[in-house]
């Protein structure tokens, strides 16, 4: 015979189902209640002290720094085919998000320094060309970086392109925060849709060798197969082929059942030590 939840999880069962607007009767026969209730009672990423720990995860992988408001200014060209890297997560001009996030600026700045790009950021989408950006694209980009609405429009595109969408996948999957990043950070790199290599087609290949929370699986295996599969598509690509942040960051916290990521943290990215306290 089954065990019949405890009261602290029959209390939080029923919540959910009021909240939903369920029939009381239906709290203790549904499945999908019990899991989103219990997954509430873990740790989320988008409570304010897990996001931060989570953009400095980001950042220690990204610009060798924990301090990723710093990274506001930061623009390069890391010869990964595309085109300009810049800012707190890498936008970039040959992919799309560079541009988008130019736009969304200027729709809250019309006269800000950066607008002038907009037609060469429309050329280059989709290549690594400086066509129209250079010389004088990068000590633009250091000038808005001073802006606080630039610093507000990298926020708002980090969040509805790459956090919210991967946190809200990771919580229909049943994952708490260590799952929640792992796929933030996977989402950053490897970008949304349906390829082999990005985000949507890691996760599909995941599934083929573990099912998640939500489908009745266990959590460490799943992740485990989710990390194989953002592994093997690291190495079909040269400018990701340093698997570091997987290897000596995110298989470190999980081989340490630390689900709810909890600190302190230590862990290396590419060579480089990093601690986040308690």
């Amino acid at each position: 015979m089954a065990k019949k939840p405890g009261t602290r999880l029959a209390a939080v069962v029923l919540g959910a189902a009021l909240a939903a607007g369920l029939p009381l009767g239906t709290a203790s026969a549904t499945p999908e209640i019990v899991h989103s209730a219990t997954q509430r009672a873990g740790a989320d990423l988008t409570e304010p002290h897990k996001k931060e720990i989570a953009m400095e995860l980001v950042s220690s992988a990204e610009n060798s720094s924990l301090d990723w408001k710093a990274q506001y200014r930061y623009i390069e060209d890391i010869g990964d085919g595309r085109g300009y890297t810049g800012g707190i997560i890498g936008f970039t001009s040959g992919t799309g998000d560079m541009l988008e996030l130019v736009e969304h600026y200027t729709k809250a700045k019309p006269d800000n320094v950066l607008a002038k790009y907009l037609d060469a950021l429309h050329k280059v989408n989709g290549s690594d060309s400086h066509d129209g950006l250079d010389p004088h694209f990068t000590d633009d980009w250091h000038k808005a970086a001073k802006d606080p609405a630039f610093q507000k429009a990298q926020n708002d595109l980090r969040d509805s392109m790459y956090f919210d969408p991967a946190v809200d996948q990771a919580k229909k999957d049943g994952l708490r925060a260590l799952g929640q990043f792992i796929y933030y950070d996977a989402m950053v790199m490897h970008g949304p849709g349906d390829s082999d290599t990005s985000f949507g087609g890691i996760r599909r290949t995941a599934l083929e060798h573990a099912k998640p929370p939500a489908q009745g699986g266990d959590e460490r295996e799943y992740l485990d197969a989710f990390l194989d599969a953002r592994k093997a598509a690291m190495l079909k690509e040269e400018a990701h082929s340093d698997t570091g942040r997987v290897d000596t960051e995110q298989r470190v916290f999980l081989d340490k059942g630390n689900f709810d990521l909890n600190p302190p943290l230590q862990w290396k990215t590419y060579g480089d030590s990093y601690t986040i306290p308690e």
